[in-house]
């Protein structure tokens, strides 16, 4: 070799030392199968946007229905109309009741009426909250039922004439 430089001696040197060691081929290395749940982005494991890990974990805790029935509440206006919502406040849902109270006993005539109507689009909209039938109640009125001036028998009569 007619230019022996520097580089060449260095690979000369190492090749007489490692002549003899050859890395041998033991084939290929099987990988080892390690459980999914331990491997961060393994199957069942990519990440999911927050609203759906909050999705499920109100369904694994049980607040579909609380959750679906008080939004049914906030959207009162929405399912019945602005002018119903004017003269009407849905109170709450008990046992499957959902218990609006009205403003004079009109109103809550006129929304027995519409009861129909109002449960479709309430099952349509909130299948979750488990409403199955609607109650309206006329303003408060005195009950003369209870009390320390009860009385028995038909309650207060008109005394004139």
């Amino acid at each position: 070799m007619a230019d022996n430089t520097e580089a060449v001696r260095v690979y000369e040197h190492f090749k007489e030392i490692f002549a003899g060691e050859r890395p041998r081929y033991k084939g290929r290395k099987r990988r080892e199968t390690v459980d999914a749940d331990t491997v961060p982005y393994g199957k069942g494991r990519e990440p999911r946007g927050l609203g759906d890990v909050v999705m499920s974990l109100t369904s694994e805790l049980g607040w579909d229905s609380p959750l679906a029935q008080s939004e049914l509440v906030d959207r009162w206006a929405e399912l019945a109309g602005e002018e119903t919502a004017n003269h009407s406040t849905p109170v709450g849902v008990e046992e499957g009741v959902l218990i609006v109270q009205c403003a004079s006993t009109a109103w809550a005539t006129q929304l027995r009426m519409m009861r129909v109507e109002i449960m479709t689009h309430i099952v349509k909209r909130f299948p979750e909250a488990g409403v199955q039938s609607i109650r309206f109640l006329g303003p408060d009125v005195p009950s003369f039922k209870r009390g320390l001036r009860s009385v028995q028998g038909r309650g207060v009569r008109d005394t004139y004439g």
